[in-house]
């Protein structure tokens, strides 16, 4: 078997590189939104963007586009409702997000000819066009360049948002900020993943590395290297298992977080077996 056989065709370059791109990029923000507690919230807006899609498809504007208001719209609608209502959290989530979905999916089954359903959902990276590539790199240097200026103000306010209130930060507006970010990188990752497994790439990594350290710049490292590392990958192997992008992605980060679950030194099931025949010895 010629291993090199899949950079000899431009689309899986392409490919490659635009998951491993988003890849990074959700790691680094999985990191927050473990830390944050946020990953119903993850799920939710991956969900969301569901109906932006739709409706950008409908007036022939760019998906991304309609897809990013969308996710905007339920991450305003979900934090509106919170703060207004006595209802929990996560029915909050919940009922936002699986109201957006079931919108897009009427609207999708309205004009089906026009929306490739399957697209939506399992994503289509290995035929991207050269313009959502582009789109999916922008919207990558704007969360990284956004990470980088903001990061230590973002996770004070993910780990203590009284004390970040205190010390005079903007915690609604910081919060506001986070949730946007990963709005975008929700649309830019069902480009490679599609809407269904999105969630997976802004929560495994993350909770991958938590267990692996308790440093969070060390976290946020460990994270960004696995989501790219295993989107790398898992475009590649997509090539010679002849299977959805998305699958083999989310599957190999799966693998990853189980192998750490059991293994880790610290956190891992087996060093907490140890711990416990230890204190009983």
């Amino acid at each position: 078997m010629d291993l090199l056989v899949p950079f000899r065709y431009d689309f899986m370059v392409t490919a490659m590189w635009v998951c491993t791109l988003v890849g990074v990029v959700c790691g680094l923000l999985s990191a927050f939104v473990t830390l944050k507690g946020w990953s119903l919230m993850g799920d939710a807006l991956s969900h969301a963007v569901v109906p932006g899609v739709a409706i950008a498809y409908f007036v022939g504007m760019p998906f991304a586009l309609g897809a990013f208001a969308s996710g905007i719209l339920a991450a305003g609608a979900m934090t509106y409702v919170k703060l207004r209502t006595p209802v929990r959290e996560d029915a909050v989530i919940g009922v936002v997000f699986t109201s957006f979905f079931a919108f897009g999916l009427l609207l999708i089954s309205l004009r089906p000819s026009q929306i490739d359903l399957k697209t939506i959902i399992l994503g289509n990276v290995l035929g991207i066009p050269r313009d959502d590539a582009l789109q999916v790199t922008v919207v990558s240097a704007i969360c990284l360049l956004v990470l980088a200026l903001q990061g230590r103000d973002l996770l004070l306010v993910c780990f203590d948002p009284g004390h970040a209130r205190a010390l005079g930060l903007r915690v609604n507006l910081l919060q506001g900020i986070l949730l946007t970010l990963l709005a975008a990188t929700a649309v830019a990752a069902m480009q490679a993943v599609g809407a269904v497994l999105v969630a997976a790439m802004v929560i495994t990594p993350g909770a991958t590395a938590f267990l692996l350290t308790a440093r969070f710049g060390r976290m946020m490292g460990v994270a960004a290297g696995i989501g790219g590392t295993s989107s790398f990958v898992g475009a590649y192997l997509s090539y010679y298992l002849d299977g959805a992008t998305g699958g083999c992605i989310v599957t190999l980060q799966t693998l990853i977080f189980i192998i750490v679950l059991v293994f880790a030194p610290k956190h891992g099931l087996l060093a907490s077996r140890r711990a416990r025949q230890a204190a009983i010895a």
